[in-house]
């Protein structure tokens, strides 16, 4: 794996380093034996930084490739459902249909939530931020499972696993109902995982929730394609703190508050503040304008992304959906009016198509949970539950790897030389 060897000069002395090659993607050079002559690599936001090795996801950006366990997701999307991807990256193969049904059912078995979570809300105020509940909540999961919490035993992981990815839509869901004070909804197994989502969203006592089968499709796919996005920071924050040898809940809780950053998780949340902002369709070309003009700090949100440098795989996916449910709920809305006239722009303009600034998976996520109804606050919520299960699987990879070590990132320190310290009264 590290035939190759980089040759480091510094002050006329030689350091090999190896060359380590993976299945796809770049060639890595390893640096873990540069401390030890006196120098570490600098890399602020990781920009070029390998933290792991991992076998779960891989991107290429430059040519919009996102594949899971070797499967592109543009697949995986289209012909399997969401529990499917579960199994897919929490256990590195495809399910059989006996492994399917088996795991089917032992998510449902686990949907309901323990009593004493629905005192936790109790101290929340009514306006509090769903994800401020959802990251207390998490973490809270560990005092009701504490005697399961061995991380060195995979069968405890994969329960743990599979408690978090079967209860989240439930918390995701009563997070929202306190926020509106309507009574919880109980899960039924009846239902798909989707469908079940949905039906405890929206069903009061007094009716049932109709069932859109295009919105639960929606739903189902909205969760497939947010499920994993390699080492993003959210992930790494996950990986981080899961090396000091946290629980897995605590662990899961870190990555929902590192999600809530406005410049990860919030993306869909700030492209549907950005369309209030135009308004209209008839102040578009305004703003269009302004994204162009390099000196106005306005930003067309839900354009382009960090990582892909092509159109972002998942967007083809969700374009596809966000105008099936359109067409399906026949919603009259105008800001729905406003994001289809950018998308047009996005694809058609010289400029955006230079910039490869294409809509992105964000933009129509976004769209598509407006408009089945869900209010722009759940929706980073909705990306926690989704990406849940890449977290925990990235969880339990890093735990099954021997001579997994606590993350320690090093520095660049720029502050005082040592000086003499002086007693306040001096």
């Amino acid at each position: 794996m590290a035939d190759k060897k980089a040759i480091l000069t510094i002050d006329g002395q030689q350091i090999e380093l190896p060359i380590m090659s993976g299945t796809l993607g770049q060639d890595v050079i390893d640096v873990r034996s540069l401390g030890k002559f006196g120098h570490f690599t600098f890399d602020p936001g990781f920009l070029a930084t390998g933290s792991c090795e991992s076998e779960i996801t891989f991107i290429d950006g430059a040519n919009g490739v996102l594949l899971h366990r070797g499967y592109p997701i543009s697949q995986l999307a289209t012909q399997a459902d969401y529990l499917e991807v579960c199994y897919l990256l929490l256990h590195g193969e495809a399910p059989s249909e006996e492994e399917y049904q088996e795991f089917v059912s032992t998510i449902k078995n686990h949907t309901m939530v323990h009593e004493g979570i629905e005192f936790f809300f109790r101290g929340f105020r009514r306006d509090a931020h769903p994800m401020a509940m959802l990251c207390g909540l998490v973490g809270a999961l560990s005092s009701f499972y504490h005697r399961d919490l061995d991380i060195t035993d995979p069968e405890q992981r994969v329960r743990c696993a599979t408690r978090l990815v079967a209860k989240l839509p439930t918390i995701a869901a009563m997070c929202y109902k306190y926020s509106i004070s309507q009574p919880f909804v109980y899960p039924k197994n009846a239902l798909s995982y989707s469908e079940n989502f949905l039906n405890m969203m929206f069903s009061v006592p007094a009716e049932d929730y109709k069932i859109e089968p295009a919105v639960a499709k929606a739903m189902d796919r909205i969760f497939t394609l947010h499920a994993d996005h390699e080492q993003n920071a959210s992930t790494s924050t996950v990986r981080l703190a899961g090396s000091s040898g946290a629980n897995p809940y605590a662990c899961i809780a870190a990555g929902i508050a590192s999600l809530w950053g406005p410049a990860h998780g919030g993306a869909n949340e700030a492209c549907l503040n950005m369309l209030e902002e135009i308004g209209s369709v008839d102040r578009i070309d305004e703003y269009v304008a302004r994204a162009k003009d390099k000196n106005d700090p306005f930003r067309l949100m839900g354009f382009g992304h960090r990582v892909y440098k092509n159109f972002d795989p998942r967007a083809k996916v969700m374009r596809e959906t966000c105008h099936e449910v359109l067409e399906a709920l026949g919603i009259n809305d105008p800001l729905l009016d406003i994001a289809m006239r950018l998308e047009q722009i996005a694809l058609e303009d010289e400029y955006f198509i230079s910039k490869k600034l294409y809509p992105n998976v964000d933009f129509y996520s976004g769209i598509i949970l407006k408009a089945i109804g869900i209010p722009t606050n759940m929706f980073t919520v909705i990306f926690a539950m989704s990406r849940t299960i890449g977290w925990i699987s990235h969880w339990h990879e890093m735990l099954s790897q021997p001579g997994a070590k606590i993350g320690r990132p090093r520095q660049l320190y720029t502050g005082a030389n040592e000086r003499e310290f002086q007693p306040i009264k001096k």
